[in-house]
């Protein structure tokens, strides 16, 4: 069980596919890190409402641009994807890529990314423009495209 209570609330939104693989991922993670960081998953699912207005800071609204995706157009909205940030000493967020905050000589940043890359996840630190470092995606396969169009099941996630 994860023991994060918001890592925990953010995970039980996902798609039920890549829950089980997550939670294995936290796991891992914690086993990992054996200083003062610990991993929290800060988003998961988000509604085409949230995305949108998350697209509108600094376009229409105050704020620095954190995405390049309007509404229906992330792989958040389908429930595929996880942003995160190291919670240092159980308090403060940190998304320092650098820090080495268990002393093993390897960035516990690149820790988690490498045991997400480990499991088939995508990251985001990868991608060529707007590189989005706290982001990790599941499409198995699906382009943001094929997503839209693929039909749902009785809970609201797409059937993959």
């Amino acid at each position: 069980m994860i023991q994060d209570k918001p890592t925990r609330e953010k995970v039980e939104k996902l798609h039920p596919k890549i829950r089980p693989e997550l939670e294995q991922i936290i796991q891992e993670c914690d086993r990992a890190l054996t200083g003062r960081a610990k991993l929290r998953i800060t988003q998961g699912y988000r509604t085409i409402a949230e995305q949108n207005a998350l697209y509108a800071q600094g376009r229409t609204k105050p704020g620095k641009r954190v995405t390049n995706a309007r509404g229906g157009s992330s792989v958040h909205n389908y429930a595929l994807a996880v942003d995160m940030a190291l919670i240092i000493d159980g308090k403060s967020a940190s998304w320092d890529v650098k820090a080495d905050w268990d002393g093993d000589k390897q960035a516990d940043w690149m820790e988690v990314v490498l045991i997400f890359k480990r499991h088939g996840w995508e990251w985001g630190g990868d991608w060529r423009t707007f590189r989005d470092m706290p982001h990790f995606q599941k499409t198995f396969g699906h382009s943001v495209q094929s997503l839209k169009n693929l039909r749902k099941d009785a809970e609201g996630y797409v059937i993959i």
